[in-house]
C-alpha cells in the first residue's frame, strides 16, 4: 500500500529549507543548503539544469563539498565524486501505536542544550553516526544519558519536512554499549515527535545491519533504499 503521507520524503532536505528550517537556510537561485555549522546538505530540484548546477556551486564556493544527501540528481562531470554509499530511508508505518507514554520520562534521560555541543561533538568524532557541526542542535530536540557525569548516548532531530521528523545522531560511546541506550533514547524522540502528530523516519546505512535491526524491533520499516553522495564544486 503506498504512503501517501511520505511523498514529502522524497526530497526532505528541500522540504525542510522551504519550511520549518527556512531559518536556517541559504540561498542563491533555485539551489539552498544549510548554513554551514549546521549541516552539509543542499538541495536542487528534481531535473536541474545548468543554470541551477552554477546557483549551487555559487552557493557552496569553489572547492566545497556538495553535499547532496539522498538527491537522485546527477552534477556536471567537472563536479569530483566524494563519496558514495547505500542506505535506507525507514518510517514508522502510517497507524503505528504512539510513542511509549513513559519513555520521555525515562529519569536518566536528559535534554541536551548548548552548554552540552563540546561533549556532543566529541561523542559524535568518536562514533561517527553521521555528520554533526557546532549548531546541529539547532535543527531540533537533542535528548542524552550520561553515566557518571559524562555523555555515553545521545540521539536527536534533523531533517523536519511537513508531518515528519527525522531520528538521527543516535550513537553509543564503545564503554557504554549494551545497556540499551539508543533504543531508550530513540523511543523518547518517537513520543515527542507522534505527541506533535507529525510521524518519526530516520536514514541508516545498509551496511550498519545491528542499527537496522534495532530500529526494526522499535517499529520502524524500510520506506526506500536511498544512495547518499557528495560531490566537490568546481
Amino acid at each position: 500500500m503506498i504512503d501517501r503521507d511520505a511523498v514529502a520524503l522524497d526530497d526532505p532536505v528541500g522540504e525542510s529549507l522551504r519550511g520549518h528550517h527556512t531559518h536556517l537556510a541559504r540561498r542563491s537561485g533555485r539551489a539552498a543548503g544549510y548554513l554551514p555549522e549546521v549541516a552539509t546538505f543542499s538541495t536542487v530540484s528534481a531535473d536541474p539544469d545548468p543554470a541551477e548546477w552554477a546557483d549551487l556551486a555559487r552557493l557552496l564556493g569553489r572547492g566545497e563539498l556538495a553535499d547532496l544527501f539522498s538527491c537522485p540528481a546527477t552534477p556536471p562531470a567537472d563536479w569530483e565524486p566524494v563519496f558514495r554509499f547505500g542506505g535506507f530511508q525507514m518510517i514508522r508505518p502510517a497507524g503505528s501505536p504512539p510513542g511509549r507514554a513513559d519513555a520521555e520520562t525515562d529519569p536518566e534521560i536528559v535534554e541536551l542544550g548548548a552548554d552540552d555541543v563540546p561533549e556532543m561533538l566529541e561523542l559524535t568524532g568518536r562514533t561517527r553516526p553521521g555528520p554533526f557541526w557546532p549548531r546541529t542542535r539547532e535543527l531540533g530536540a537533542y535528548l542524552g544519558v550520561r553515566e557518571n557525569g559524562a555523555l555515553a548516548a545521545m540521539a536527536g532531530e534533523r531533517l523536519h519536512p511537513p508531518g515528519w521528523t527525522e531520528i538521527s545522531a543516535v550513537c553509543t560511546a564503545p564503554e557504554a554499549r549494551g545497556r540499551g541506550h539508543a533504543a531508550r533514547l530513540v523511543r523518547a524522540l518517537v513520543t515527542r515527535i507522534t505527541s506533535r502528530n507529525e510521524r518519526p523516519f530516520l536514514h541508516v546505512s545498509d551496511a550498519n545491519i545491528g542499527a537496522i535491526r534495532l530500529y526494526e524491533r522499535l517499529g520502524f520499516v524500510i520506506r526506500k533504499p536511498v544512495t547518499f553522495r557528495g560531490f566537490r564544486t568546481p
